[in-house]
C-alpha cells in the first residue's frame, strides 16, 4: 500500500557447520510445543551443546498450526529468526502436506518425519508431488509413524508429542539413546507427576512407541522424475491484499475458504437410524454438520450419494431431509456422535480420510441448497438447526464449550444482530484477521462484529445501542412527519405499522420490507420526508444488541461496565460464557472460579466462593436473568436466550462453557455431556429470572434443574482442575472438595428460597 515494505530474509547467512537446525510442524494443543521446550532443557541441561529455540503459532485455539525451530551447536547461537534451512523436519499431521511447503529449505541429506496413518505401500498415491521429488533430489532420510493410532491405543488421545520426541532423539542422535530415554521419562515423572501415575505410564509407553514403531521409507526412483506444479504456501499475504480495508473492516465469512482438514475422525451419518432430532447440529462447536432440506428439483440435481429421508415433521412434509457434515472444516471432536440420542447411533466416528473422499462433493452440492425460511418456528430445536448459522467453522479448541451458544444465537438473530465482543477466546475464535467466522444469509445479512477492549465491552455495545437508538428515533420523528404530508394511503399504512413494530424485531423486517416494496413502486421524489427516512433504511429493522465475553471480562475486570448497563434499563442483552477461568490467557483463575479449582495464581485450589453474578443481576429487579447449560437441557437453553432478546430491557445469560483448560478426564467430545453431569451433580443451576411475570402476579424466579441426583464429588473427581487437588495438595484438598460443595448446596438453597 505504502511501497515502504522492506524485503524478507529467506535465508539463513551465517549456517554454521557446527549446528543442527530443526523445525516441528504441530497442531495445538497436541503437546508439540510443550515436548520441543523440554526437548531444549535435556539438550541444554545434559550435553555441551548450546540451545535454542523460537515458537511461531496462528490465531487458532487448540487445533491451529505451531512451528517449533530448534538449533542447538558446539558454540553460542546468536541467530535472531526462524529457521529457514533445517537438517530434521518432522510434521505432525498429514493435512500439512497439502497446505504448507513442508520441505522448503531442508538441507540435502537431511532427516523428514512424517506422522500418518498411510502404510509404507501406499505413500506413492497419497504423498503430494512436490514432497516426493524433495524427498528423493536431496536424499532425505524419510521416516513415517503412525503416532495419532499409536496414541490413541494408549489413552493418550491426540496427545503424540512424547512418541514424536522419542522419534526425535532416536534420529538426530545428540545423546546415547538409552540416556535419551532415561531424560524422556525422567521430565514425564516431573511434569506429569502431579496428575496421577497413570498419566505417567501412559507417556512413558508412548517413549517407547516412539522409538519401536518408526519406519524408514526407500524413496521410489521414480520421484526424482516428478512434475511439480506448487500450489502449498506458508500462508503469509503482502500488505497489497488488505489494500481497501485500511480502516480495518473486514469482509464476513472468510472461514469458509480455509478448509483446514486437521480431523482424524469425522462423523457418519446413518440415514436409516436418524430420528431428526437435531441435536448433532445444535451442539456442534464449529457448525460443520448441519441439517439440509432439499425440494423436489433439488433432490433431482442431487449427487447419487446426498440420501435424503422423507422427513417425519409434517411442516416438512414435501422435502427431502438430510444432515451432512463438511469434512474439511470439522475438528472431529465427536460431541455431535456423543450426543446423539439413538441406541444405535446415526452418527459413527470413522477415518476422515475415507469421508473426506466421500463427503466432499456432498458438501459442496449442499452450499447450492436454497434456504428453507418459516418451515417450523426457531423456537423449537429441529426449526433452529434449519436456518442457516451465521458462526462457522470458527478457530475455537475442538469441543469448545463457548462456541455453540453463539452459533445458537446467530440462528437465531444473527440476520439483525450487533455484537460487541470483549477480547478474550471469543474474539480470537471469531474474527481473527483476516479469518472471519461470523458470516451472512443469501441475502447478505449477517451479524455486525466489532471488538474494542477487555475492560470495557459493555460500554462499548452500549455506545452502539445508543447511537442506533438516536438514528431510529430520528426516523420516528420523520415518519410522524411523513404522516402529515400527502402520499398514498399504502405508504401511510405501511408507516403506521412500522412505528408500531418498532421495538418489534421479526415485525419491524416485515414493516420494513413493505415500506422499502412501497417506495420502489411508487419511486421516491428527491427532496422529500421519504428520500430522507431512506436514507436511514439500514436501521429501520429493529437491531438484536449483544455484549458477549468470558467470565475475565464479566465477573472481574470489566464488572463495572457490565453493572452499569445492566442499571440502565435499556434494551440490551449481555452473554457471558463462562469457563470459570481467564481461558485465553492460560487458565488463571477469576472471581468465576470456585473453591478448590486449581488454576493459576491458585496452585493450591481456589479458597474463596464463586461469585454469583446472576443473584447480583437479579437484586436491580428488571433485568431478565438466566443461567443456562446447553448440554443439560437444551430446550432450556433456547426457551430462556428467546426470552432474554424479547425482554424489553436489559438481559443477562450466563452459560455454563465446559474448557479444555479444566482437563475433562473423558476429554473435550464430551463437554456437552459434561455441562449435563455439572447440573445432575448440583455443581451448575438452571434458572430464569423473568420481571415480566411479576406483571402477572407471579414470582419472576423459575429455577429449572431438579434437584442433585449424582454425586458431586464424582464430577469434581471427573476434572483435572479439581483431581489434582487431591493428588498435589492432599493435606487440603478434602476441605476444600468438602467447600466447594458446601457452597454449591448453599446457592441451591438460596435458589429455593427465591422460588
Amino acid at each position: 500500500i505504502t511501497h515502504t515494505s522492506l524485503s524478507p530474509v529467506l535465508n539463513d547467512t551465517h549456517v554454521r557447520k557446527d549446528e543442527t537446525s530443526c523445525k516441528f510442524y504441530g497442531l495445538g494443543s497436541d503437546g508439540t510445543v510443550g515436548a520441543n521446550k523440554k526437548a531444549i532443557e535435556i539438550i541444554g541441561n545434559h550435553t555441551e551443546l548450546y540451545v535454542q529455540g523460537y515458537f511461531s503459532y496462528d490465531s487458532k485455539k487448540s487445533g491451529g498450526t505451531t512451528v517449533s525451530h530448534l538449533r542447538f551447536g558446539s558454540s553460542p547461537i546468536k541467530s535472531h529468526y526462524p529457521v529457514n534451512e533445517a537438517d530434521y523436519i518432522a510434521c505432525h499431521n498429514k493435512s500439512f502436506l497439502f497446505q504448507l511447503d513442508l520441505l522448503r529449505g531442508i538441507r540435502p541429506k537431511g532427516t523428514f518425519v512424517l506422522n500418518c496413518d498411510w502404510k509404507k505401500e501406499e505413500l506413492d498415491a497419497h504423498l503430494p508431488n512436490q514432497i516426493k521429488r524433495i524427498i528423493a533430489e536431496k536424499e532425505l532420510d524419510f521416516y513415517i509413524i503412525d503416532a495419532t493410532t499409536i496414541a490413541g491405543n494408549i489413552g493418550l488421545g491426540n496427545r503424540i508429542n512424547m512418541i514424536m520426541q522419542a522419534a526425535f532423539f532416536q534420529l538426530v542422535g545428540i545423546l546415547p539413546i538409552e540416556k535419551s530415554v532415561k531424560l524422556l521419562k525422567d521430565s514425564i515423572e516431573e511434569t506429569y507427576g502431579k496428575k496421577g501415575r497413570n498419566i505417567v505410564s501412559l507417556n512413558w509407553k508412548a517413549v517407547d512407541a516412539g522409538i519401536k514403531e518408526l519406519v524408514k521409507i526407500r524413496p521410489l526412483g521414480s520421484w526424482k522424475e516428478i512434475g511439480v506444479a506448487d500450489g502449498t504456501s506458508e500462508g503469509d499475504l503482502p500488505v497489497s491484499a488488505f489494500y481497501g480495508m485500511e480502516d480495518g473492516s473486514y469482509p464476513l465469512g472468510t472461514t469458509a475458504y480455509e478448509k483446514r482438514g486437521i480431523a482424524v475422525m469425522i462423523p457418519q451419518w446413518q440415514l436409516d437410524k436418524c430420528i431428526e432430532c437435531g441435536m448433532c447440529s445444535y451442539v456442534c462447536p464449529h457448525a460443520t454438520i448441519r441439517l439440509f432440506l432439499m425440494n423436489e428439483q433439488e433432490q433431482q440435481k442431487a449427487p447419487k450419494a446426498f440420501e435424503s429421508r422423507v422427513p417425519r415433521a409434517k411442516e416438512l412434509t414435501g422435502y427431502g431431509f438430510r444432515v451432512q457434515v463438511s469434512p474439511m472444516d470439522c475438528t472431529g471432536c465427536g460431541n455431535c456422535a456423543d450426543v446423539c440420542p439413538v441406541k444405535e447411533k446415526a452418527l459413527i466416528m470413522e477415518p476422515a480420510e475415507q469421508e473426506i473422499e466421500a463427503q466432499e462433493e456432498n458438501w459442496e452440492f449442499a452450499m447450492t441448497l436454497s434456504e428453507k425460511e418459516g418451515l417450523m418456528g426457531k423456537n423449537t430445536l429441529v426449526g433452529s438447526q434449519l436456518s442457516k448459522p451465521l458462526l462457522e467453522f470458527n478457530g475455537a479448541c475442538p469441543g469448545c464449550g463457548e462456541t455453540p451458544y453463539i452459533r445458537l444465537l446467530t440462528q437465531l438473530f444473527g440476520e439483525r444482530m450487533m455484537i460487541a465482543n470483549a477480547t478474550g477466546c471469543s474474539s480470537i475464535w471469531g474474527a481473527s484477521a483476516p479469518s472471519i467466522a461470523y458470516t451472512t444469509t443469501s441475502k447478505g445479512r449477517g451479524p455486525a462484529w466489532a471488538n474494542s477492549l477487555f475492560e470495557d465491552n459493555a460500554e462499548y455495545g452500549y455506545g452502539m445501542f445508543l447511537a442506533v437508538d438516536q438514528i431510529r428515533d430520528r426516523i420516528l420523528d420523520l415518519m410522524k412527519e411523513a404522516l402529515k404530508t400527502k402520499m398514498p394511503q399504502k405508504m401511510k399504512d405501511a408507516f403506521l405499522n412500522w412505528i408500531e413494530q418498532k421495538e418489534d424485531g421479526p415485525g419491524s423486517r416485515k414493516a420494513t420490507d413493505d415500506i422499502l416494496s412501497l417506495a420502489e413502486e411508487h419511486g421516491v421524489l428527491e427532496q422529500s420526508v421519504l428520500a430522507k427516512i431512506l436514507e436511514y433504511k439500514e436501521y429501520l429493522v429493529k437491531r438484536s444488541f449483544w455484549m458477549i465475553g468470558g467470565d475475565g471480562w464479566a465477573y472481574d475486570i470489566g464488572f463495572g461496565g457490565l453493572d452499569h448497563v445492566l442499571s440502565t434499563g435499556e434494551d440490551v442483552n449481555l452473554f457471558v460464557m463462562d469457563t470459570e477461568i481467564y481461558s485465553n490467557t492460560g487458565g488463571q483463575s477469576s472471581k468465576a472460579t470456585p473453591a478448590a479449582a486449581i488454576a493459576k495464581f491458585a496452585a493450591k485450589g481456589k479458597l474463596t466462593r464463586k461469585k454469583d453474578l446472576g443473584l447480583m443481576a437479579m437484586s436491580y429487579g428488571d433485568v431478565y436473568v438466566a443461567q443456562i447449560a446447553m448440554g443439560a437441557n437444551m430446550n432450556h437453553t433456547l426457551k430462556a436466550i428467546i426470552e432474554a432478546e424479547s425482554y424489553p430491557g436489559p438481559s443477562l445469560l450466563i452459560a455454563y462453557s465446559p474448557c479444555v483448560s479444566h482437563g475433562i478426564k473423558s476429554g473435550m467430545g464430551t463437554s456437552i455431556l459434561q455441562e449435563k453431569l455439572a447440573v445432575e451433580a448440583g455443581y451448575w443451576h438452571l434458572y430464569r429470572f423473568d420481571p415480566r411475570l411479576r406483571e402477572q402476579g407471579k414470582n419472576p424466579f423459575q429455577l429449572d434443574s431438579k434437584e442433585p441426583k449424582t454425586s458431586y464429588r464424582d464430577f469434581l473427581n471427573s476434572e483435572v482442575r479439581y483431581a489434582q487437588l487431591g493428588t498435589v495438595f492432599p493435606e487440603v484438598a478434602e476441605e476444600l472438595y468438602q467447600r466447594s460443595f458446601e457452597h454449591a448446596k448453599e446457592r441451591l438453597n438460596l435458589y429455593k428460597g427465591l422460588q
